[in-house]
């Protein structure tokens, strides 16, 4: 079993960052160790007020105990995290690595044309930092967009567009990018998938809702799909599938985030069927 560490937030109420990761990637088959940046009693988003505890200073302690224990990662997924946060995030990158180990980052800190809640104009150009050497990247439009120094559209996108923003993506240093929220239809929504050299694209029906917690859903199967031997493509496209299936079963009332506790079953029988069929052929 491949073994990943996740490094965001734990928001306590809200569906988002670590309490949406630990369980995803879990589903997919994947020991999933949490190294939280912070604490919030509630995510920053529709909600009037919150706490926040940075635990920055921790992040330091955690590594010297891991290496002094031995305890390696083969994958590194990180979400919300905050500019103090970065130099410690790619030094753990480095000591804690096992051999091949992969980075996924997605750069939470942007939608629907603005910076979260509590970042500074000048902290997309930190999270690049992140993003250089990353293996996979998983902005969406706006979050890209600040990345590379654009002034952030919030819909009209063309395809020469999405392209020519997808290889200023890689000049960060990327060498995977997924680039989330892109349509060309009014009727569907998905992303283009680009090793650098072919950009691809998945689509789905378009969901006319908006839901807190879609990209950490989306990122997290991502994740874990990957560890289990999907391509970027293929990964991309079951990410999509569960956050579509949480969005549906997630009540019209309920609007801090998504309801993908009711999409884990069919998360989980996208790996047992293949699991499954694997065993029928060798039983033959």
């Amino acid at each position: 079993m491949k073994r990943l560490l996740t490094i965001q937030d734990i928001s306590c109420v809200g569906q988002c960052s670590t309490t949406v990761a630990l369980p995803l990637v879990s589903a997919c088959g994947v020991e999933c160790a949490i190294l939280p940046s912070a604490v919030l009693s509630n995510h920053t988003g529709g909600f009037s007020s919150w706490t926040f505890a940075d635990l920055t200073p921790e992040l330091s302690n955690v590594e010297k105990k891991w290496i002094e224990l031995g305890i390696t990662f083969d994958a590194f997924y990180t979400g919300y995290v905050c500019e103090s946060q970065i130099d410690p995030i790619l030094s753990i990158m480095e000591t804690c690595a096992a051999p091949g180990a992969i980075r996924v980052v997605d750069p939470a800190m942007a939608d629907n044309g603005k910076l979260y809640a509590g970042f500074a104009d000048d902290f997309p150009s930190k999270m690049a930092r992140l993003c250089n050497g990353a293996d996979y990247i998983l902005p969406n439009l706006t979050e890209a967009a600040f990345l590379v120094g654009d002034e952030p559209k919030l819909s009209g996108y063309t395809k020469d567009e999405i392209e020519f923003l997808i290889t200023k993506l890689h000049g960060l240093g990327a060498k995977n990018v997924i680039l989330t929220g892109v349509s060309f239809k009014s009727d569907e929504l998905g992303s283009a998938i680009s090793d650098g050299k072919i950009i691809e694209y998945d689509f789905n029906p378009r969901i006319d809702r908006m839901s807190h917690g879609t990209g950490d859903v989306y990122a997290s199967v991502f994740a874990g799909a990957l560890m289990r031997g999907r391509s970027a493509k293929d990964a991309a496209a079951l990410a999509a599938d569960i956050v579509c299936e949480a969005i549906r079963e997630t009540a019209s009332d309920h609007w801090y985030g998504v309801s993908f506790e009711r999409a884990i079953p069919m998360l989980a029988n996208a790996f047992n069927e293949v699991s499954t069929t694997q065993a029928n052929t060798h039983k033959e």
